[in-house]
């Protein structure tokens, strides 16, 4: 995202998975932290997060990428491999390796939180 786009506002949207190749090359591999999003479209705190989840996409652009796994689209195998057991899931992923998940609604400081201590931990 460059400057003009930052500056007037441009929002990134979330990534969209579907299966397991896709999530392998745009989670599994990614070279930077990413958070996964698994919701569903009946559920209230799933929408309620999304354009949380837009406003992290967008300020941490480059540096942290935001997956999201719509759970009645997914592949089943996806979704037991993630242990969904809820919705909304977010789960954190480092270089590949799962190192962070939560259940429910989390506001953008939340994230803000999460980010911070983990780049400053891979730092």
């Amino acid at each position: 995202m460059g400057f003009l786009d930052r500056l007037f506002g441009a929002k990134v949207a979330p990534s969209s998975v579907r299966d397991l190749d896709a999530f392998e090359a745009q989670v599994l591999v990614s070279e930077v932290p990413v958070i996964v999003d698994v919701w569903s479209g009946g559920c209230g705190p799933c929408r309620k997060l999304e354009p949380v989840l837009v406003e992290i996409a967008t300020r941490y652009a480059g540096r942290v990428k935001v997956v999201e796994i719509a759970a009645e689209d997914a592949e089943p195998e996806l979704l037991s491999m993630l242990d969904v057991r809820a919705t909304p899931t977010i789960v954190l992923y480092e270089r590949g390796e799962e190192v962070g998940r939560a259940t429910g609604y989390r506001p953008a400081e939340w994230f803000d939180q999460m980010i911070a201590a983990e780049l400053d931990a891979a730092g």
